[in-house]
């Protein structure tokens, strides 16, 4: 970018979000066209800046004086709306750089979602865009949105206008993003900014999170990601934009799209969704399902405090709802404790005498307004419970509306505890009530399960939001050392596929201090049995080559040789790969088998991973992942994400693992990676997590390097 297109940028991205004067290029008074909705709809928001419409062949566009090109228009432009054909698009951008506009949002599609010519059309036009300094959302979008009352713009051909509020919404999708917004108004939600992003050639999802982190207006923040135009830059922003304000996601994508021919384990179970959920766990972001699941969780965090705990309270006034409430609640990783004893006192003979005093807290059919009221305040008292779930099934003999009135009352008598309500059904008065609920921020939902999984995604954030951040310890490492191994592992990776031989990756595990079983080398029998010999019965006989991914499978190790003629035996049954070398080993025993992993994904950069190891990795794929680098608290977490943690803490009256000399390994390969990132696969399995006092150590070690 040129010195002058830099000092022409605009501070972050108010030129399109903010901005003074707006310029719609294509603008036109055909019915239908988008043209003509992109203009209608900057001047029935109320914009309240200048609007300049653009047509080459028209004087007036919906009674409004038009312009030939961006450059006839007399007053500067800060931002352009462009919706003419593709190939004119370039053109335009040029007359928008000279004419020193901010930023363009550019609603036309056939880019690069179409592949070949519409390709190379983005790349020229991205040239334009980086020479004369001016961001731009798009192509391919649907516009932009900003609800503040000093702004009202509405550049988008959006049919809906969404109301003000506090939630931020960025779509990939513009067809999604209309429908979400048919959505948030159908909800009752209040949206502060919404962009349809596009194909992201310029902006990405991290530059619109970074612009409304300092957005006082935008407390809640949804995502839906088809893909990440910068995913290397996403995890510090998101994390630290996640500290203030909660990011609900949408990825789509999960299907299984894992590596074929990955080389290690750790490499065939890195797949593309396990790379995204550990960007998002890492960075805070709350990961759901469906469109329908974001908004639920969207409502909780729009309208509530973050619960304390993930202990609940239940009100019903119907048994099978609560029972439902109560599963739903234990599927969320919530708890129903018992109502404290003050609580109960405080209900005692307040309630009809068939009501059930326990948790859930049924109040039976005939519950009205003074009983759910007579209900909520001790509940919402209680120190024991840290949100209230209110369910309310209507009767045809109640008024819905009197209780939707009496949660309402409750809840503004009791701020800081979260109350979310479900009004099932459609029994008489019940739309009223859900409006009443919604018009004063308590979220509502049609079914108990809902209202859950909402609670549940608050009570998540709020672990995340309260967990130290952590640090990355300093450690002493041999570098100058392992340089050297890895300038032998880069000389030979030509000839062995990029793959390091074992000898070499002991040796570069070593310069880092990750421990390694007392390992020698031979390549043939006699110095096999030396080697058995210097080091001690019993051992472990090995093959290694290239081409031998599953030693254990091809029948390339034997363990646990108690002298000479065990050895030999193993020997002569050992396959004879070709560049095949033999490692002779001393033999850990009453450690863990566990494994250390790392691969590098092309979108997301370096993933470490942990799991119970040795030969039942792929059966259970008990493994975990998290980003690099690696903190002190994530590895302490890796390692506690496993289901197989327990053989770690000394199940069954077995000694405990030396947990400390695990995450020690973890840090020190994390650094290593750090320090070589050319290391695009590397996998320690088995490494023997021995117990406190005792040699922890790796057995074996596979890794590979990009061929330069």
């Amino acid at each position: 970018m040129s010195q002058r297109a830099r000092k022409r940028r605009p501070r972050g991205l108010d030129a399109i979000f903010r901005p003074r004067s707006v310029a719609v290029v294509g603008a036109s008074s055909r019915p239908g066209s988008i043209g003509r909705e992109v203009l209608k709809n900057l001047i029935s928001s109320d914009f309240q800046g200048k609007v300049f419409p653009v047509n080459a062949s028209r004087d007036v566009v919906l009674s409004m004086k038009a312009y030939p090109k961006v450059s006839d228009i007399p007053d500067p432009v800060d931002l352009a709306i462009i919706v003419v054909p593709k190939g004119l698009v370039p053109r335009v951008l040029v007359e928008c750089g000279k004419k020193e506009v901010g930023g363009v949002v550019i609603v036309t599609a056939g880019f690069r979602e179409v592949g070949g010519e519409g390709l190379a059309l983005e790349r020229k036009a991205q040239g334009i865009l980086e020479r004369y300094g001016i961001r731009a959302i798009g192509p391919n979008c649907m516009g932009v949105i900003h609800t503040d009352p000093s702004v009202r713009l509405n550049a988008s051909f959006a049919r809906i206008a969404p109301p003000e509020g506090n939630i931020a919404f960025f779509s990939q999708s513009g067809a999604l993003g209309e429908a979400v917004l048919g959505n948030a108004a159908r909800l009752g939600l209040g949206i502060s900014i919404f962009a349809s992003m596009g194909n992201q050639m310029d902006i990405t999802a991290s530059d619109v999170l970074e612009y409304v982190e300092q957005d006082d207006r935008t407390q809640v923040v949804l995502l839906y990601q088809e893909s990440f135009g910068d995913p290397r830059r996403f995890p510090a922003i998101a994390k630290r934009v996640a500290r203030r304000k909660p990011i609900v996601a949408v990825k789509s994508g999960r299907s299984a799209a894992g590596a074929k021919a990955a080389s290690s384990h750790t490499g065939a179970l890195a797949g593309t969704e396990v790379a995204v959920d550990a960007l998002f766990d890492e960075c805070g972001v709350l990961r759901v399902g469906s469109v329908e699941e974001l908004f639920e969780v969207a409502q909780a965090f729009a309208g509530q405090p973050l619960p304390a705990g993930p202990r609940v309270g239940v009100i019903t006034n119907a048994g099978g709802p609560g029972i439902l409430a109560a599963d739903a609640c234990a599927a969320a990783g919530l708890e129903l404790p018992a109502l404290s004893k003050k609580t109960l006192r405080r209900l005692e003979g307040k309630l009809h005498p068939d009501a059930s005093l326990r948790n859930p807290l049924d109040l039976i059919a005939s519950a009205g307004h003074a009983d759910y009221l007579e209900a909520l305040s001790p509940l919402l008292a209680d120190e024991g419970l840290d949100a209230l779930m209110v369910i309310f099934v209507p009767p045809v003999m109640i008024d819905a509306p009197a209780v939707a009135r009496a949660i309402v009352e409750a809840r503004r008598a009791a701020p800081d505890k979260p109350v979310l309500a479900t009004f099932m059904g459609e029994g008489a008065g019940a739309a009223e009530g859900i409006a009443l609920l919604r018009a004063a921020g308590i979220p509502t939902y049609a079914f108990p399960e809902s209202a859950a999984k909402a609670l549940g995604a608050m009570v998540r954030y709020g672990r995340w939001r309260a967990r130290p951040e952590g640090t990355i310890p300093r450690a002493r490492v041999r570098k100058e050392e392992a340089a050297k191994v890895m300038k032998r592992i880069r000389r030979d990776a030509a000839t062995r596929g990029g793959f390091a031989q074992m000898r070499d990756g002991f040796a570069l595990l070593e310069a880092y201090g990750i421990p390694v079983a007392e390992t020698r080398y031979a390549t043939d029998l006699e110095g096999a049995l030396g080697a058995a010999a210097h080091i001690g019965y019993p051992v472990a006989l090995k093959i290694d080559a290239p081409s031998l991914v599953h030693k254990t499978d091809a029948g390339g190790v034997a363990a646990g040789l108690r002298d000479e003629a065990e050895l030999v035996r193993a020997y002569r049954a050992m396959p004879r790969p070709e560049g095949g070398q033999f490692v002779v080993q001393a033999m850990l025993s009453g450690a863990v088998e566990t494994v250390l992993g790392m691969v590098s994904d092309p979108a997301f950069g370096p993933l470490l991973m942990f799991g119970m190891g040795g030969i039942w990795i792929e059966l259970f794929e008990d493994v975990a992942f998290k980003v690099h680098p690696l903190t002190d608290i994530d590895a302490a977490e890796l390692i506690a994400g496993v289901r197989g943690t327990r053989l770690l803490e000394g199940f069954r009256g077995a000694p405990a693992a030396d947990r400390e000399a695990l995450q020690d390994a973890l840090l020190r390969l994390s650094k290593l990676v750090s320090d070589f990132p050319d290391i695009v696969e590397m996998e320690i399995n088995p490494f023997f997590a021995a117990p406190i006092g005792q040699r922890s150590g790796a057995v074996d070690v596979r890794l590979r390097v990009e061929p330069r």
